[in-house]
């Protein structure tokens, strides 16, 4: 420091010798602000263009533009997909929209742009190449401490899916939870395994699958909003759904004979749904048959009653009249069909006693 600083008597704020000594009754004298100001714009026009000459100008000029360059340093930019966090003092203040936004320069506000239309994916179950560090020849690492599950019939099923999600208040994303992708997993992971364990095996890995996605994206927005985690899932993706490696031919071979049992059961119903109606067809058919002819039979006889009846009555009244009667009914039933020839026995000159009925007929037809 120079010795102009310093000033007269050694002090470097201008106190006279002895003036810190208690001879006078009083207290050290205060330091000049003024000569203070002075002495330093002096060192710093010592190192300036135009050394003292120009006076404060340069150094008011220059704490012009370095104030404007600190005040323009507020200025960001937020784009598209992305939103603005601001922080003050490193304390969460408010988020901001795409655009042109300001803030107070640092130290006191500074801010954050977290990208919040790019869909992130967590994978569960299974690891890829580059996710996992190894290689295993298929591309991808089983994880069996996350896939393998109870399900509600207590089989164990093996279960590999994706949880797709994007953020959607980057404000709570990035200050109400500490770790957003473990959060994301172990809220992933908690919903898979309630929803298999509601569910059978065999709704597991055949038409259940979309109602179990659902279901448990579902489940993880809520306990993700339960954190305020400014998370939003967007699609909960099956990838695998197989019993376990060690049982899966065992399984399989389950399955087959139960695809078995229940085709042989749909023919059977089938047969059963041919056979049963035409027999009950057949069975109406013949009772029918058997109920007409008892009543053909029945009147038939009602009727010959009826006629026997009828008969008697008339055979009582007159019973030669009646003889004849039927007589000539019965040989007319008798000879109905028979070829018959008429012989008069009592015919005198020029009668032919002889008449040839069917020759008559077959010259009736020839004609």
């Amino acid at each position: 420091m120079s010795d102009d600083f310093k000033g007269k008597g050694g002090s470097p704020w201008g106190t006279p010798p002895g003036g810190g000594g208690n001879g006078s009754g009083r207290g050290p004298t205060p330091p000049d602000i003024d000569a203070i100001i002075r002495e330093i714009q002096k060192i710093i026009n010592r190192f300036l263009p135009g050394g003292s000459s120009s006076g404060g100008k340069p150094i008011g000029l220059i704490l012009i533009i370095l104030t404007f360059v600190w005040l323009a340093s507020g200025l960001y930019r937020v784009l598209p997909d992305e939103q603005g966090v601001v922080l003050r003092f490193g304390k969460f203040i408010k988020t901001t929209q795409p655009g042109l936004n300001y803030h107070i320069p640092f130290p006191v506000e500074s801010v954050q742009t977290p990208k919040v239309t790019k869909v992130n994916r967590m994978d569960i179950g299974f690891r890829s190449e580059r996710d996992s560090g190894f290689s295993t020849g298929g591309g991808v690492a089983d994880v069996p401490q996350e896939s393998l599950m109870l399900t509600g019939d207590e089989n164990i099923v093996n279960i590999d899916f994706s949880v797709f999600w994007v953020i959607k208040d980057a404000g709570k994303f990035l200050f109400q939870i500490q770790d957003p992708e473990g959060t994301v997993k172990a809220a992933a992971e908690t919903a898979m395994r309630e929803v298999v364990a509601k569910s059978r095996i065999q709704q597991i890995l055949t038409e259940g699958r979309a109602k179990i996605e659902n279901e448990t994206q579902e489940i993880i927005q809520s306990i993700l909003d339960e954190y305020n985690s400014g998370i939003q899932v967007t699609q909960v993706q099956t990838q695998k759904a197989d019993p376990p490696d060690q049982v899966i031919d065992a399984f399989r071979d389950v399955q087959a004979a139960r695809a078995d049992m229940e085709r042989s059961k749909n023919e059977a119903e089938a047969y059963a749904n041919d056979v049963i109606p035409r027999a009950r067809g057949e069975a109406a058919k013949i009772l029918q048959a058997a109920e007409a002819y008892k009543q053909k039979v029945v009147a038939a006889s009602e009727g010959e009653a009826s006629r026997f009846i009828s008969i008697y009555n008339e055979y009582s009244k007159a019973k030669e009249v009646t003889q004849e009667r039927m007589y000539l009914e019965t040989m007319e039933k008798v000879l109905a069909d028979i070829d018959k020839v008429i012989i008069e026995k009592n015919a005198g000159s020029g009668v032919v006693p002889y008449l040839p009925l069917p020759e008559l007929g077959k010259k009736k037809v020839k004609n």
